[in-house]
């Protein structure tokens, strides 16, 4: 046991204090005793509460250590969890009373398994990871360290293959070393795993339609086997072939002559008997094909477009399909110079292939251009989606003052079917509808589960922000009763004076009562009142959902994709007012200078219709119409550019623009207007040790490079970037493994676009153990690789101490001699010697009277 002290700078103190004590025995003589006695009990009392400053404590030795297993559970470690529940168990019997034990396990994170006790454990079974893809040795030391006690010995046990995927424990050990933390290592190994894995993929990174291209797969295996190896080409299957693959590393090569044009996306797959894993069995990589510029041309369903005899096919690459038909991965959109919407609905879109066409145009300049009609812009339900966004025109009207009166409910399933995305698009669809609306339109909204729930009564819309938020507070619950709610919304329109009365009916379910839906809808046809509904999911009842929008003289929408719900309610909303429709024959007015005006030198024809849109501020109005609406509108949208053409391409709108001897010149100079103009900049994108990218300037003439990454769903990706040199720029990218898409651009405007694999974790990599880094580990913390289990127990070299601070003890010795002094300094030492005399008299006294009664009582006796 030891005293020791925590600060004994505060000992400098003492050296006044002496001087003080010193000067003071020269000035004073104590000649008493009693002076003597005060003066000694005053240095003392200063002597503790000096001592007491510099924080003393005691310090005794600690006989308990704690000893914990951390087993790596890692993907690369599959099987291996009854080797080390069977080493552990062969150790436990080595275990000493004194010794604490406790077993984790980690890989990406870490988990307990058995908490710190001196208990008798069995490790029989293991809990199941969360996340085996990784392995991160640093953090799961670091965090099993944090849990255990700091005055007691302590002993890691770390069981792993060594095979760090993601940290550094090396930058640690320092610390653990410092901190008094022994670490021994145990190699783990898979013996018995059975794997092969593709571990690269090439395809040429440019190569010309008509081409024979060369694809070569690297594939690995723990042993020799047979398998077959797939490529697909934009998720399509396009070869096929049987392989014997030699233990170790082997290459494959495919031949192919690629008829397609743009970005292509190759995907390899290899398929073996008994694979381990099935993370590492695939590879992506990307082929830019030039060749003629690719041109989409959408159509809404079941409708045909007249631009496809229009559009020079000599010149351009043009694929037409339906709205239905468009792809739902980035790379399918990325093959094409550019996109034409012809009247395609936005529902039959839905958002999320929005978003992708949005990316395109944003970041790698693919040009895009929508044409107007019944089912486009406003009438198309494009508020507030992607699309607008990119486009040079807002599809609310703005100035517009002599509107017909307006009055809409909204009646919206909140039951528990529409737990999760169904209800969160169902109210920002709702929302939309809101924003939608002019002041003073009337407006309800309706939720209903097993009853009706009046959210906000139909009445003048005064406040936007707040029935926006009163629609996004609902929450869904219940069952589902769709009568009573309908019901209730027609009793609140009827009694209206308004020129438009309009329902929306939106429900996944069936309704648990039937009632007279017929004779409900008929009433309310007399007061004006037309109904429309949606149905969400497989489990909506169609049929009467079906007759209800035909008795109610609306719409009917059958939704498989919930994405589309916004657009539907949106363009619900704006077909009630039908204002966008402009259909009053006029001359368009040309504001733009070339290459349009060549086009009008004879003259401007007539128009008949177009769809009322407000242009962007930073948009250019090409062509505009005698109510000042843009007929004809461009702008660049990031890298690329879009145009809005505001009436059709049938000729009912477009009346003499049809019969218009330039009208198929005047298509082509609007294609090749939103073609991307610019020349392809040497860029090399290569993966480095570290898993950043390395994007490389060959010319070095960029002075800056503006880089933009999204991945196959059309998300944009965040990125850090980090300039390492001149025409060098490292990019950081956390996601998870697959394809992603780079668009560099520099300040000429030159770009380039480039599909990069981020490949499986490295986890899944085959790899030896890495034995030198667990010897590392345990020699630079004290420790050692042990072999036997029965070492896993020995004695620690270092035992630990336990600290008991005593400085409230010398404050309350402190306080006692302060309370002594002042004691003889206020009565005095002959008044407390005299008490205590005068204490002793009277016991005396006590004692001698006891006597003489004792003496008088034996006297009375014997008398008698």
């Amino acid at each position: 046991m030891d005293l020791r002290i925590d600060q004994p700078i505060w000992l400098l103190l003492a050296i006044p204090i002496v001087i003080y004590i010193s000067w003071f025995l020269k000035k004073k003589t104590l000649q008493k005793r009693e002076h003597w006695v005060i003066f000694f009990l005053r240095f003392l009392a200063v002597f503790c509460l000096l001592f007491a400053v510099t924080r003393p404590y005691i310090t005794f030795p600690n006989q308990e250590e704690q000893v914990v297993f951390l087993v790596d559970r890692s993907a690369s470690l599959k099987g291996t969890d009854t080797d080390a529940a069977s080493w552990i168990e062969k150790s436990l019997q080595q275990r000493k009373n004194s010794q604490y034990t406790g077993i984790y396990s980690f890989a990406k994170g870490i988990q307990t398994e058995f908490g710190l006790t001196k208990d008798t454990m069995q490790v029989t079974k293991w809990q199941d990871m969360a996340d085996t893809s990784e392995t991160n040795i640093a953090s799961a030391l670091q965090l099993v360290t944090n849990m255990l006690e700091t005055n007691k010995a302590t002993r890691v046990i770390l069981l792993s293959d060594g095979l760090e995927t993601a940290g550094s424990v090396e930058n640690q050990l320092n610390y653990f070393k410092h901190n008094g933390i022994q670490i021994d290592t145990v190699l783990l190994k898979n013996d018995h795993m059975t794997d092969a894995a593709i571990t690269n993929f090439q395809t040429p990174n440019v190569a010309y339609a008509g081409e024979e291209q060369s694809l070569h797969i690297q594939v690995e295996t723990t042993e020799a086997t047979d398998g077959e190896l797939l490529i697909a080409l934009n998720d399509e299957t396009i070869a096929k072939k049987k392989v014997s693959l030699d233990a170790g590393k082997n290459t494959v090569t495919f031949k192919h002559i690629a008829k397609k044009q743009g970005l292509l996306k190759y995907e390899a797959t290899l398929k073996v008997a008994n694979d381990s894993f099935l993370e590492n069995n695939k590879w992506m990589s990307v082929t830019n094909v030039e060749g003629q510029p690719r041109v989409l041309l959408v159509h809404g369903d079941g409708k045909s477009t007249a631009l496809s005899k229009l559009i020079g096919q000599k010149e351009l690459v043009v694929k037409i399909i339906s709205a239905s038909e468009l792809p739902s991965t980035q790379t399918s959109y990325l093959q094409y110079d550019a996109i034409i919407f012809d009247n395609v609905p936005g529902h039959e879109v839905g958002e999320a292939k929005m978003g992708m066409i949005e990316q395109s145009v944003k970041n790698f300049g693919i040009g895009f251009m929508m044409t107007g009609g019944d089912s486009s812009y406003g009438l198309g339900g494009y508020f507030k989606t992607p699309i607008e966004k990119l486009l040079p025109v807002e599809m609310e009207v703005k100035g517009k003052e002599q509107l017909p009166s307006l009055g809409l409910v909204i009646v919206m399933d909140r039951s528990g079917s529409m737990t999760g995305n169904k209800i969160e698009l169902a109210k920002e669809a709702a929302a939309r509808s809101v924003e939608l609306l002019r002041k003073n339109d009337t407006f309800g909204f309706i939720a209903f589960d097993d009853r009706p729930w009046s959210i906000i009564d139909t009445a003048p819309l005064k406040n936007k922000k707040q029935a926006i938020a009163d629609i996004l507070s609902v929450s869904p619950e219940g069952g589902t009763e769709i009568f009573q709610s309908l019901q209730l919304a027609y009793q609140q329109l009827e009694p209206l004076k308004l020129q438009r009365k309009h329902i929306i009916l939106l429900t996944d379910g069936q309704s648990s009562t039937s009632s007279s839906y017929e004779q409900l809808i008929e009433g309310g046809k007399k007061s004006n009142i037309t109904l429309s509904t949606v149905a969400i999911g497989d489990d909506a009842d169609r049929r009467l959902l079906e007759e209800l929008a035909r008795f109610g003289t609306g719409r009917f929408y059958d939704v498989r994709d919930e994405e589309t719900v916004p657009s539907i309610l949106s363009r619900e909303t704006s077909m009630m007012t039908r204002t966008y429709i402009e259909d009053n024959p006029f001359y368009p007015m040309i504001t733009s200078g070339a290459p349009w005006n060549a086009l009008f030198t004879d003259g401007v024809p007539q128009m008949n219709a177009y769809i009322a849109t407000t242009a962007k501020q930073t948009s250019k109005v090409i062509a505009k119409s005698n109510q000042k609406d843009p007929v004809i509108a461009e702008w660049n949208y990031g890298l690329g550019k879009s145009i809005a053409y505001t009436s059709d391409t049938s000729g009912k709108w477009a009346g003499d623009w049809a019969r218009w001897d330039k009208w198929s010149r005047f298509w082509n100079t609007a294609v090749s207007e939103i073609l991307p103009s610019y020349d392809e900049v040497p860029y090399t994108i290569s993966q480095q040790s570290d898993g950043s990218y390395l994007v490389t300037d060959a010319t070095k003439h960029s002075a800056f490079m503006d880089i933009a990454v999204v991945d196959d769903n059309g998300e944009k990706v965040e990125i850090t970037e980090e300039a390492v040199a001149p025409g060098k720029t490292k990019v950081y990218i956390d996601h998870k493994p697959g394809l992603v898409y780079f668009s560099i651009t520099n300040e000429d405007d030159g770009m380039y676009k480039a599909g990069v694999t981020i490949p499986y974790s490295k986890e899944y990599q085959l790899q030896q153990p890495n034995s030198e880094l667990l010897k590392q580990i345990a020699d630079t913390t004290g420790g050692k690789v042990l072999k036997e289990p029965s070492e896993a127990f020995r004695k620690l070299p270092k035992g630990s101490f336990e600290q008991q601070n005593i400085t409230t003890w010398f404050l309350l010795i402190a306080m006692i001699l302060f309370f002594i002094d002042i004691t003889l300094r206020r009565f005095g030492w002959q008044t407390i010697r005299g008490i205590f005399m005068r204490g002793n008299l009277t016991k005396v006294k006590k004692t001698e009277e006891i006597k003489r009664l004792d003496v008088e009582a034996l006297v009375k006796n014997k008398k008698k």
